[in-house]
């Protein structure tokens, strides 16, 4: 397909599975690959941008758990300040209602966005059915959850036969049992 940038080669793209490199454009005529080393460095680009939508998941999961954890605390901080109220012979409880503030919210939306237009770029980029592109993609997928979403599960303890330490059961359902 010829992209009628003026130069004397046209752009190769393909809307069919392909293995381009010399010539190749990618978003636009001016991304326009013209030697190896070009698409070398394209390719590393890709891996990049790839790995940096799985950060800025991971960071937009982490400000979301730092809000909770500020909520946790007030929550704490208002059940110290109730004392430990009681009504007759039972419990008094009360539900705490917290919202992220509007600047929490901005920031939010602002590491929302920049995940999902870097995701979106990363599809355009997939959509030219490039085997070279689509292994950088997925490439850049591993080492972003491999470098950002390491799993860590934390496991309340409690006291068990003979003063053992066991887990505690599990109290919530299954999505699928519910």
């Amino acid at each position: 397909m010829d992209m009628g940038d003026g130069s004397s080669q046209s752009c190769k793209i393909s809307m069919l599975w392909n293995w381009y490199t010399v010539d190749a454009c990618f978003l636009s005529s001016s991304w326009r690959i013209r030697n190896r080393g070009m698409f070398a460095a394209s390719c590393i680009g890709i891996v990049l941008l790839v790995a940096s939508v799985e950060l800025m998941r991971r960071i937009g999961q982490e400000y979301d758990n730092s809000i909770v954890r500020q909520w946790h605390r007030q929550a704490a901080m208002a059940s110290d300040r109730a004392g430990g109220r009681t009504q007759g012979s039972a419990s008094y409880c009360e539900r705490l209602l917290f919202r992220a503030t509007p600047l929490q919210q901005l920031v939010r939306a602002i590491i929302h966005a920049a995940t999902f237009g870097a995701a979106y770029i990363v599809m355009l980029l997939a959509m030219y059915f490039n085997g070279y592109i689509i292994i950088c993609i997925i490439v850049g997928s591993g080492v972003g959850k491999f470098a950002c979403h390491w799993l860590s599960v934390e496991i309340d303890l409690q006291p068990g036969e003979g003063e053992r330490l066991l887990p505690k059961p599990i109290l919530q359902t299954t999505i699928c049992c519910d």
